[in-house]
């Protein structure tokens, strides 16, 4: 029996179409184009798919909506929709199922938008040595006299030209090479792709002269994807595209990715079909950009962390995700562009960098030869900020690292206000701590409000930068005190600090005048302790790493990923992000992880090196020390319970004693 099909409308957008019974309403979206947040990935957790069910008849759109038209309102909802708005019809998308015909507006503070992936590349150096080179020969045409092979022919040429021996063909180069040899009379331009360990095989053969070599580098991580188009001659980026990870419709990190493969049969195959299907997209825009086409991608490198690793590469990501955590793979892996139905020269070989232990995977590696902490004297800290933070410490004389679980806050989910970097996102404020009142930045608007020429300066929420500046800001004027709690007696001095819907407290960043969501952006309690268990995370895996080494204070700290560009040094102290060092030793050194996979498209020799790094980095695993739970308690408070902060102390004795 054919499944049923009804309507379904999306405003202010416009987009409709037909839609299976039993289908969500945010299957609807995806399947009819229109952009929802969700960045739970469906799962039910972070209440920003909220949408609103017109109901009547709309003759324009010859469509009778009803609220009855969907499944009925299901637990998880009535913890995420206020009262109010349960009685304005609204929905999460990502659990309403349609059963009728609907016509759903999707509210400002729940549309996508475009996310501003903030991972442009860094001017590095790097030595060039890559693995793909190209030679130029012209072969004597066969004769009766010479009827040698087409492969014995230019081979034998290419030891004579260039001394180049012990060579093997792809099978789809060969496939053409007598009809490549004979377009341009014999002469032709060979690329030889040749491993850190000496194996040689041509990849490409194209008729006549072309010295153009590119390369595409990529970065997947949890939450985006970005691939930096290069060069191979000169190291220099040619053009940079990037997307939000399609994978996170299946989870918005990673044990909720293996969860998903747990649970679904083909749940694997769908998340390795949807990166794979966003590089292809990478790598179309990338070589379009730099006027080329895919084919002219003669080799790729890739990081990320482990789940990434496997899901890319379709590898069973489960075991990962159970004590002990093992990976399929430690040392890195060579793999054929075409095996993974990427659409690059089809004989492309992949380079994936090693997996250093479980959650601590090929994209810390990358990190790690682009810092070479391992090369210098400076006892330093390298924290690679994401959903998923990976910590690096130490230095030419030993290095330890881990990983820890942050969670998303710091991308905004699980804040009420939370949102990507996307344009009308506060990212950053200051809180006047005499008269409580506050100014903000958005993205996209060079002007803070408050000193706008435009009156167009509006927020929509709170990105991961913003929420780190809002809650130090608040400690800083004593809003909220050490401990996380906010001071209700200053309830009194200002109509920000208020009690919430929920009954807890909270502090009012923006009226709503100033929004384009038609209500105030708050800060929460919820989304204070939020920002305590990110943060407390981070500190306790970095003072862990620190005993593990055996000091008490450290050099340099770097702040690694797109994420980590973009914080405030100062509010990210004051807050206890990381352990107390001279702010002018803290340093944003951008997308390491990108720079590294850069280094290793353009050095071959550089994969060598991470593959023995690899094995000599000491990983800890920070659950099973004694005093993980101890020092993660004194962690949570603001900027810790005991540790001293001596380079922004000054600043921590203006705060209002309470």
């Amino acid at each position: 029996m054919a499944t049923k099909k009804y309507k379904v409308i999306f405003q202010p957008s416009g987009s409709r179409g037909l839609v299976d019974e039993g289908k969500t309403v945010r299957d609807a979206a995806q399947a009819l184009g229109v952009d929802i947040e969700s960045v739970c990935g469906g799962k039910r957790t972070c209440g920003k798919c909220k949408v609103k069910i017109q109901e009547g008849f709309f003759e324009k759109f010859d469509i009778d909506s009803k609220m009855d038209h969907l499944t009925p309102l299901e637990p998880e909802e009535k913890k995420k929709i206020k009262p109010q708005e349960l009685e304005d019809n609204y929905r999460l998308a990502c659990t309403a199922k349609v059963k009728g015909d609907i016509l759903v507006f999707v509210p400002e503070e729940s549309r996508g938008g475009g996310q501003v992936v903030r991972k442009a590349a860094t001017d590095i150096k790097i030595e060039n040595n890559p693995a793909i080179r190209k030679y130029y020969v012209e072969l004597p045409p066969p004769t009766l006299h010479d009827p040698e092979g087409d492969l014995e022919r230019l081979f034998k040429e290419l030891q004579k030209a260039h001394f180049l021996s012990d060579l093997t063909m792809d099978y789809v180069v060969l496939k053409d090479l007598p009809t490549v040899l004979r377009k341009d009379k014999f002469k032709v331009t060979v690329t030889v792709w040749e491993n850190e360990f000496g194996k040689k095989e041509v990849i490409k053969v194209e008729s006549g002269l072309s010295t153009r070599r590119v390369g595409l580098a990529v970065d997947i991580g949890t939450t985006t994807v970005v691939g930096y188009l290069t060069d191979l001659s000169t190291g220099k980026v040619i053009s940079v595209d990037s997307m939000m990870n399609p994978q996170v419709q299946y989870g918005e990190d990673v044990m909720a990715r293996i969860s998903y493969a747990m649970s679904n049969p083909d749940g694997q195959e769908k998340m390795h079909k949807a990166i794979i299907e966003g590089l292809n997209k990478i790598i179309r825009v990338a070589t379009e950009e730099a006027n080329l086409t895919p084919d002219d991608v003669l080799g790729m490198v890739v990081v990320g962390n482990t789940c990434m690793h496997h899901l890319f590469l379709n590898i069973n990501p489960i075991p990962v995700g159970k004590a002990p955590f093992p990976p399929a793979c430690h040392h890195s892996v060579y793999v054929k562009a075409r095996d993974l139905k990427l659409v690059t020269s089809p004989a492309a070989w992949v380079y994936v960098l090693p997996n250093e232990a479980g959650f601590v995977g090929a994209d810390n590696m990358g990190v790690v030869i682009a810092l070479e902490q391992y090369k210098h004297p400076e006892i330093v800290l390298a924290i690679d900020i994401g959903t998923n933070g990976e910590i690096d410490f130490g230095n030419n004389r030993k290095m330890f690292s881990t990983s820890c679980a942050t969670g998303p806050a710091f991308e905004g989910a699980h804040i009420k206000y939370g949102m990507r970097a996307a344009p009308g996102a506060i990212e950053h404020l200051k809180v006047d701590p005499v008269t409580y009142e506050v100014d903000f930045k958005v993205i996209g608007k060079a002007e803070w409000h408050g000193h706008a020429v435009d009156a167009d300066v509006v927020a929509r929420g709170i990105c991961g930068s913003g929420i780190i500046e809002a809650v130090a800001e608040l400690f800083k004027a004593g809003i909220v005190k050490r401990n996380g709690n906010f001071n209700m007696d200053l309830k009194e001095k200002t109509s920000r600090l208020r009690i919430g819907d929920d009954g807890l407290p909270e502090f009012v960043m923006v009226w709503e005048k100033d929004t384009s969501i038609g209500k105030d952006i708050t800060v929460t309690q919820h989304d204070v302790r939020a920002m305590q268990l990110a943060k407390g995370a981070l500190y306790t895996g970095s003072k862990i790493l620190m005993k593990n080494f055996g000091v008490k204070e450290l050099d340099k700290v770097l702040l690694a990923g797109a994420f980590g560009s973009y914080i405030d040094r100062e509010a990210s102290m004051v807050i206890g992000m990381f352990p107390d060092c001279d702010l002018e030793k803290v340093k944003a050194v951008g997308n390491a992880a990108g720079d590294g996979a850069r280094i290793a498209l353009v050095n071959k020799e550089k994969r060598k090196e991470a593959d023995v790094v690899a094995r000599q980095i000491q990983y800890v695993e920070l659950t099973v020390d004694p005093e993980f739970q101890k020092e993660f308690m004194m962690s949570m408070h603001f900027p810790h319970m005991k540790d001293s902060f001596p380079h922004v102390q000054h600043i921590l004795d203006k705060i209002p004693k309470v």
